[in-house]
């Protein structure tokens, strides 16, 4: 018995295609394509049409949703070489607007075709390694047809390579992703990691105060002296969104400090306000309801850095800005608000802060990483001609630097007792 050549051509083209790592889904094929070739069933299902693609976010996370007429079967798997997320539909013709697919956020490109009868795949390549949040099937809210729903967000090397193994080992195609908790296991197995973000940079000079500082300047400065003491510890592992004067989106920002698999992630800003006489240091962590006042100024203020870089931010609609809300898990949340409150006590002790509320909120997408607790940490004001002249001291900065790292040993004894 010779095979059908259609079964050959499948798997050969599925195994040059990426690898050793799609053999299983050339397998996983077989068996689709030779229910199609010998015509096993009886009875064939209604073809399912998908007629829609949309996809919203940024450099650090993406939504898809796929429209179809009525509930499709939908088997995803990963393949590398670039970083690429596929769908195989059975069943399915796809028909897409082509002005949908155009790149954008982490996504690259947008490719489908159909394979084998009505067999249709879809493949979305990415800038870099990701994880897949979840991947669910919904019904339409009008009651007509279903949808996917696929939530991505940017990811290190090594997860990905880890959620590519998993998925051959399973069968080489997911329906789930299991949670992954990376903060319970911190500093279970190495050391914490911190992620440390000077504000601002390149065309964005921030602020600027009476004597002619930059706070572009004044952050990489300190970020570069506090980068140097952590490692001087040997305890942890350090990395910085910037180690020199250039222009980083927000989104870019959050992209970094998730490739590391950061543990923690600290935003270094020195902002200036219109009442000379306000200065201390504040610690901000992220909300979509703002503290105060002030803290959604702030935020405002630091939301529009990528505008002043000259990119254009695209307004979301409320279900993409629902999206990024509820990515922000609650652990993640409660560790940056306790890693604030324990920075704010440090801090208190050394230098000075803001007369009133130094913890303060609002919605900074700086903040945003899904599974990073993260702060920003306004240094002084450089409104303020005392607080420009303290930045500016490196005795001063010396002494914050070690008050932040008091924060951050505490921060890391209780990950470390977290994992277990």
């Amino acid at each position: 018995m010779h095979a059908d050549p259609r079964l050959q051509g499948a798997i050969s083209r599925a195994v040059s295609s990426s690898g050793r790592y799609v053999v299983a889904l050339a397998l996983a094929s077989f068996v689709a394509l030779v229910s199609i070739v010998t015509g096993a069933g009886a009875v064939s299902a209604p073809v399912v049409h998908a007629n829609s693609y949309k996809m919203a976010g940024d450099a650090s996370r993406m939504r898809v949703v796929i429209r179809f007429d009525r509930e499709p079967q939908v088997r995803w798997s990963l393949l590398r070489g670039p970083h690429r997320l596929m769908f195989d539909l059975p069943g399915t013709v796809v028909e897409f607007d082509h002005a949908e697919l155009s790149a954008r956020g982490m996504v690259t490109d947008v490719q489908y075709g159909h394979l084998e009868s009505e067999m249709s795949r879809v493949i979305i390549s990415f800038d870099g390694p990701f994880e897949v949040e979840r991947v669910d099937i919904l019904d339409n809210d009008d009651g007509n047809g279903s949808r996917l729903v696929a939530d991505i967000v940017a990811s290190s090397e090594s997860a990905f390579e880890k959620a590519m193994m998993e998925q051959i080992e399973v069968t080489a195609s997911t329906q789930t992703t299991p949670k992954v908790d990376r903060i319970a296991r911190a500093a279970g197995d190495r050391p914490v990691r911190i992620v440390i973000d000077p504000g601002h940079g390149g065309v964005d000079t921030g602020a600027e105060g009476p004597n002619g500082t930059l706070e572009k300047t004044i952050t990489l400065a300190f970020s570069l002296e506090l980068k140097k003491k952590l490692q001087d510890t040997g305890l942890y592992d350090v990395f910085m969104t910037r180690d020199r004067d250039e222009f980083l989106r927000l989104d870019e920002r959050v992209k970094i400090a998730r490739q590391h698999e950061a543990d923690l992630f600290i935003s270094v800003h020195a902002d200036s306000i219109r009442l000379k006489n306000v200065r201390g240091a504040t610690v901000y962590t992220v909300s979509d309801k703002a503290s105060d006042a002030e803290a959604a100024a702030k935020a405002i203020r630091e939301n529009l850095a990528d505008a002043i870089g000259g990119i254009v931010v695209e307004e979301e609609d409320q279900g993409v800005a629902d999206i990024l809300a509820d990515l922000i898990r609650r652990e993640t949340q409660t560790f940056s608000i306790r890693f604030a409150r324990s920075l704010v006590g440090e801090l208190s002790s050394s230098i000075q802060m803001i007369p009133t509320n130094p913890h303060r909120f609002a919605g900074f997408r700086v903040l945003k990483a899904p599974d990073v607790p993260s702060v920003l940490l306004e240094l002084g004001y450089l409104s303020n001609a005392q607080d420009e002249e303290q930045l500016r001291n490196p005795v001063w900065r010396e002494k914050a630097a070690d008050s932040i790292i008091s924060a951050i040993s505490r921060f890391a004894t209780h990950a470390h007792r977290a994992g277990g």
